[in-house]
């Protein structure tokens, strides 16, 4: 299975013309560290999962089959993985650091998907923020706006 995603991922960061908008996106490099902040505290929700879903499918452009492909093989990957380092290896030596940022922010906004942010979930963020290189400053800057966001469509 690792195989399976690593491949998916290098096809898609090495081969941007085969894709439709032709652009490196960010979702299929970090699909299987949003899938380890879902599953942060141990009970993925149905809101994540659509949460998830959306994200890629409205927010990416992505086609129904692509997410589907994309979220499976994420979620295979992270319950075999050791580590999250082939992943953010990639995401660092991939995009810019207001790219890391983003991911950070779309982090926040999927363990806001059902209602709450557990500890263990902010815990995962605050780790793999550290591992992609993003200030502590920015972490928060994210947690905050996202946060806002979150309040303001209650």
């Amino acid at each position: 299975m690792l195989d399976a995603i690593t491949h998916f991922f290098q096809r898609a960061l090495a081969e941007p013309e085969q894709r439709d908008n032709h652009t490196l996106t960010l979702e299929l490099a970090t699909a299987a560290l949003l899938c380890e902040v879902m599953r942060a505290d141990y009970h993925s929700s149905d809101a994540e999962r659509a949460a998830l879903k959306e994200m890629l499918t409205c927010r990416y452009r992505l086609d129904e089959g692509e997410v589907e492909e994309l979220m499976a093989l994420a979620e295979a990957e992270v319950e075999e993985a050791v580590d999250h380092y082939q992943f953010v290896s990639l995401v660092k030596e991939h995009y810019s650091y207001a790219q890391r940022c983003e991911l950070v922010a779309l982090m926040w906004q999927l363990a806001w998907a059902d209602g709450s942010i557990d500890p263990l979930e902010e815990h995962r963020i605050r780790r793999l923020a550290d591992l992609l290189h993003v200030s502590h400053g920015d972490f928060i800057r994210t947690k905050l706006q996202v946060k806002e966001h979150h309040d303001a469509q209650q």
